[in-house]
């Protein structure tokens, strides 16, 4: 049955999510929806899809041969959708999103704002920017390897939680 499950992560059968959509049978509702379905056509190598999808004014750019080989070389193992903002009145939405993806053993994050237009009531992926990571603030005490470990065990940092 998972072999039938949308790698949107809907958890809904593809046939029934992002299919119809890559497919053109029928329209993306929102930005969300559409950034669910370019997700799914990088992990069906779906490329048409991810050109099509685009802002008329982004297409000459697309370098079909390239991204068709970055969907190929990569597994393609989730995607995460932080935040979705849509300006209707304005045609205009975003969706921040990590995407996830193995080259090799290596896992990668693909932390993106992705903007969209909607033309003549149809959502377009218009452009996307790099989301830079979030500084973790530290909250507790600096310990330092030879110092006890803050976890209460009586050893010293480093022969504890320190390794």
């Amino acid at each position: 049955m998972s072999q039938d499950l949308c790698p949107c992560g809907s958890l809904q059968k593809y046939s029934d999510c992002c299919e119809p959509i890559i497919k053109q049978v029928v329209k993306a509702s929102s930005p969300e929806v559409l950034m669910r379905s370019r997700y799914t056509a990088y992990a069906k190598h779906e490329i048409s899809w991810l050109k099509q999808s685009l802002d008329a004014t982004q297409r000459e750019e697309f370098d079909e041969k390239s991204v068709d080989a970055w969907s190929r070389e990569s597994e393609w193992v989730g995607i995460e959708i932080k935040n979705t903002k849509t300006e209707e009145e304005k045609n205009i939405g975003w969706v921040e999103f990590i995407a996830r993806f193995k080259q090799g053993n290596i896992t990668r994050n693909h932390h993106e704002l992705g903007e969209f237009h909607k033309v003549n009531n149809e959502w377009f992926f218009y452009d996307g920017r790099a989301v830079k990571p979030e500084t973790v603030k530290k909250d507790g005490p600096d310990v330092g390897r030879n110092d006890p470990c803050p976890c209460g065990s009586g050893k010293k940092y480093k022969k504890c939680c320190g390794q």
